[in-house]
């Protein structure tokens, strides 16, 4: 199958491999769309099955870069980046400086900043060849902090909306992953009061929201079956399929992982079943948002009331959800679809 003929592929301006024979580097760069910016997105280290796993990925991810800038309002474009392996063993700072090359060879295109398995001090060594990166220190830094936070009060969008309150007290919510992002979140949480269960793959941290949390640990497969009012994927995606689904009792999914679903069909099927789900691209803007400050100069407070408004963001795809019963995934997808073609429209004047 070819790039252009591939299930994923949505006229993507732009898809780069990347190969360092010195240093093993394999990546792939896809810039989804630049019409309201440059592209920014996070790069993936990731030990894929294969390429064409990893391609099928930074494609979708790619995508959803895009209608996640346009519904926060963001002057940015879609683009996304995956590293091919095993974080333990590749990682090296010639790795990381020969993919600075190729980023910098877009000329600013494309934007990268940290995503699974790549922390700040990775991030530097890129900048260290392109000054086309976010999310450094000393300057944005660690995004994780307001990508908890915005998916935190999109938690509360949803509970408004599905139970009639945006109080958690009480409620029992279901957290799958502990990473940095997943913790803060699960923080947010214990601090008003809902019954939280865990689970990941790394113990100490699941040990640790049992220790400061009062959390439950459960299992990596018991997550799912659980009779909890929300569950809340925070780990890699694809958690919400055919195997999965049917054992969800929570009547809402609301978490920071992208491309929780495991295939678009997934949308009508959570709705069907009477699941709010809150699209993931618009719960987690939060780290884009924290990143766009650095890439755009954007202030301090208008930072904060962005992150503050995906709330609002989301109870209107909620409420258009509600009145044309349609998936909330569609409806998000054709917000942001709407927000680039009247800024096309704008350029052709």
């Amino acid at each position: 199958m070819s790039l252009f003929e591939h299930q994923e592929f949505d006229q993507h301006e732009q898809v780069v491999f990347c190969h360092d024979k010195e240093t093993g580097l394999k990546a792939i760069i896809a810039v989804h769309d630049t019409t309201l910016g440059p592209s920014l997105g996070g790069t993936r280290l990731w030990n894929y099955a294969s390429s064409a796993e990893a391609l099928t990925d930074v494609l979708r991810l790619s995508r959803g870069m895009t209608y996640k800038s346009a519904l926060a309002g963001l002057p940015l474009g879609g683009g996304k980046a995956v590293i091919i392996g095993d974080a333990k063993k590749i990682k090296s700072p010639e790795l990381f400086r020969a993919y600075g090359r190729f980023i910098n060879s877009l000329g600013g295109r494309y934007i990268t900043a940290e995503d699974v398995n790549i922390r700040t001090s990775d991030i530097a060594i890129v900048a260290e060849e392109t000054q086309h990166v976010a999310g450094t220190e000393g300057k944005a830094g660690d995004p994780s902090p307001h990508t908890a936070q915005g998916t935190y009060l999109g938690l509360k969008a949803a509970a408004k909306h599905k139970f009639g309150s945006e109080d958690l007290n009480g409620l029992k919510i279901a957290i799958q992953g502990l990473g940095a992002v997943g913790y803060d979140f699960a923080e947010y949480c214990a601090k008003e009061g809902a019954k939280l269960f865990v689970t990941d793959i790394n113990e100490e941290a699941c040990e640790r929201a049992a220790r400061e949390l009062n959390a439950t640990v459960v299992g990596l497969d018991e997550i799912y079956g659980l009779d909890v009012d929300v569950y809340a994927p925070c780990a890699l995606g694809a958690t919400i399929n055919d195997t999965t689904l049917p054992q969800i009792k929570a009547k809402i999914i609301a978490g920071s992982a992208n491309n929780q679903l495991a295939t678009p069909a997934h949308d009508q099927k959570v709705m069907d079943m009477g699941i709010l789900y809150a699209p993931d691209y618009v719960i987690n803007a939060g780290g884009v948002i924290h990143v766009c400050s650095e890439a755009t100069g954007m202030s301090t407070a208008e930072t904060e009331e962005r992150v503050r408004n995906i709330y609002n963001t989301l109870t209107e795809i909620f409420n258009r959800s509600a009145a044309e019963q349609r998936p909330t995934g569609i409806i998000a997808d054709e917000l942001a679809r709407e927000v680039i073609a009247k800024a096309k429209a704008a350029k052709r004047g």
